[in-house]
């Protein structure tokens, strides 16, 4: 396994939280964080993993946003790093941390149940 494709995605990820920061002007794109980039072995594709502060509906403008700028910010990527081909951008929402988060507010009210609960004894 090279390390190429990680190294390509770190460059990527960092590139990118800068062109979709300050570069588009789209008002339908919010607070986007880029979490995370997984460039294939090939290089022929990267899958963009992102958190959209907000509502579904402004997850869902976020998302049409950068898919309209998709063509923009693979131009911009391009310039700024050196590959004989930019790969081709999928943008996709990190499921994780709404998943942690999920977990984290689980965990508050068991603890709050059980701090009740052992206040009544």
């Amino acid at each position: 396994m090279s390390l190429r494709p990680n190294r390509v995605g770190e460059q990527m990820k960092k590139e990118l939280s800068d062109i979709i920061g300050r570069k588009i002007k789209d008002p339908r794109i919010g607070f986007v964080t880029v979490t995370d980039v997984q460039v294939t072995g090939d290089l022929q594709q990267a899958k963009v993993f992102i958190s959209v502060l907000g509502d579904e509906e402004q997850r869902q403008n976020t998302l049409k946003g950068l898919a309209k700028a998709k063509g923009f910010i693979r131009s911009e990527i391009g310039q700024r790093i050196r590959l004989r081909k930019t790969p081709e951008i999928l943008f996709e929402f990190d499921e994780s941390i709404d998943y942690g988060n999920r977990i984290e507010s689980i965990l508050h009210e068991i603890n709050k149940q059980s701090n009740q609960e052992s206040n009544r004894e």
